[in-house]
């Protein structure tokens, strides 16, 4: 049973957070689920989409592979490093309203522990 539940309280998840950039350039790419299951390769995110298997993955090992990817962006990840609460509510908000002052796109993943921005490499 888990019972590991993260922050909640908005300051407290703004106050806490250590943005860690993870140094490589990144691709979004999609595949059949044919496909997913002949590659060799350890993705950073995978979901599942009606039109195929979205995964995160460094860049060099799109090209190695041929896979399709987001054009010619490459994404860097930023990790907030706080245990924010699947139901907080604002922090992610205030990140990217944040960010949108300095015309910054941002995708992001919330797992379990710790949200994800990913910027377009050539902005970190």
């Amino acid at each position: 049973m888990c019972l590991l539940t993260g922050i909640s309280n908005l300051n407290e998840l703004l106050n806490n957070m250590k943005p860690k950039l993870v140094n490589e350039n990144l691709v979004f790419c999609s595949v059949s689920e044919k496909q997913y299951k002949e590659l060799k390769i350890s993705p950073i995110m995978i979901f599942q989409e009606i039109e195929g298997i979205t995964l995160i993955i460094p860049k060099k090992i799109a090209l190695k592979n041929s896979l399709c990817h987001s054009n010619t962006t490459a994404w860097s990840m930023i990790s907030l490093t706080v245990h924010s609460s699947l139901e907080a509510i604002g922090f992610i908000a205030e990140i990217t309203k944040y960010l949108t002052r300095f015309d910054v796109s941002t995708n992001v993943v919330s797992a379990f522990y710790h949200d994800h921005l990913f910027v377009q490499s050539e902005e970190t």
